[in-house]
């Protein structure tokens, strides 16, 4: 197997749930390969570069294996690579969002987090 329709793919990879929401998600626009929004349609193939929105996450993943079929989630892990800058991007809403729930700038947030490891 050398390429994946893209709806097929997510689903495998445990982006979303059921094969119809990642249908939903790439009619959308929530969905784009190598930069380019598509069809559910769409292979995918090894080395192609996804952006996914969910919500209000950006993930950016290398596509690194093709399934047609849902599998563990230690399989499907493996399925793709996220890059470095949409980990940090990540991670840093995830610390904003805790930061607006407390109250405090993320600066603040950040130096409190730093403190409790420390102790």
């Amino acid at each position: 197997m050398d390429a994946v329709r893209v709806d097929k793919w997510l689903w495998a990879a445990r982006f979303y749930k059921t094969r119809a929401l990642a249908t939903d998600a790439v009619l959308g626009g929530h969905v784009q390969v190598n930069g380019v929004r598509v069809k559910p349609a769409k292979d995918v193939r090894v080395g192609d570069a996804l952006q996914i929105r969910i919500g209000t996450i950006e993930w950016v993943v290398d596509v690194r294996g093709l399934a047609e079929r849902r599998g563990p989630a230690t399989v499907a892990r493996e399925l793709y690579e996220e890059t470095a800058d949409s980990r940090e991007a990540r991670e840093r809403q995830v610390m904003q969002r805790f930061a607006d729930d407390a109250g405090v700038s993320l600066e603040a947030f950040e130096r409190e987090c730093r403190a409790m490891l420390e102790a």
